[in-house]
C-alpha cells in the first residue's frame, strides 16, 4: 500500500474540522491528555481532553483561528487553534480579558453585534500575548524554552 499525503487547502470543512481534531490530539496526548470527539456542541465544547491525572477535564472547543465569542464566556471552555506551523490551546474568557484590554477587538461592529471576534493573522503582539498558551509536540517541547504552563509540559520536557 503507498500512502499520499493529503493537500489541506483541498478539504472541505468538515474534513479540516476532523483532520485538526486529529492533529491537536496527538499533540495533546504528548501533555497526557486523551481526546473524546463530541458528536454534538457540549455545553460549547467540540471535545473533552481528560488528562491522565484523572483530575482535569478541559472542555475544547475547536476552531480554525483565533476565535472569541459571547455565548462562550461563563462555560469554563478552552479554544484550540492552528497558525503557521502553531498549536495554542487557552481558557476562553482569561485570555477574552487580556484581548479586550489590549486591543481595539470589543469596539468591533462584530463583537458589539453579533458577538463573536476572530482574527484572521496573529499580529506580533498578539503571538507575544499568547507565547504562554502554545503547545508544542513532543519534538519541539524539550527546546520551548518554557514557553508553557509547567502544569502542561510532557515529562520529557522535564529532562
Amino acid at each position: 500500500m503507498q500512502l499520499k499525503l493529503v493537500d489541506y487547502s483541498e478539504l472541505n470543512s468538515r474534513q479540516k474540522e476532523n483532520y485538526n481534531f486529529q492533529k491537536v490530539s496527538a499533540v495533546l496526548a504528548d501533555y497526557g491528555f486523551v481526546t473524546l470527539r463530541l458528536t454534538d456542541d457540549w455545553q460549547g465544547a467540540d471535545f473533552i481532553a481528560q488528562h491522565i491525572d484523572g483530575e482535569r477535564f478541559l472542555k475544547v472547543q475547536l476552531k480554525g483561528r483565533l476565535t472569541f465569542c459571547k455565548k462562550y464566556v461563563g462555560k469554563d471552555l478552552y479554544i484550540a487553534f492552528y497558525e503557521t506551523g502553531e498549536w495554542y490551546l487557552l481558557p476562553h474568557d482569561e485570555v477574552l480579558a487580556m484581548v479586550i484590554e489590549s486591543s481595539t477587538m470589543a469596539d468591533s461592529k462584530s463583537w458589539a453585534e453579533v458577538g463573536e471576534y476572530s482574527f484572521s493573522r496573529l499580529s506580533k503582539n498578539m503571538k507575544i500575548l499568547l507565547q504562554p498558551y502554545r503547545i508544542y509536540p513532543n519534538s519541539e517541547a524539550a527546546t520551548a524554552n518554557n514557553a508553557i504552563e509547567p502544569t502542561l509540559v510532557p515529562r520529557a520536557a522535564h529532562g
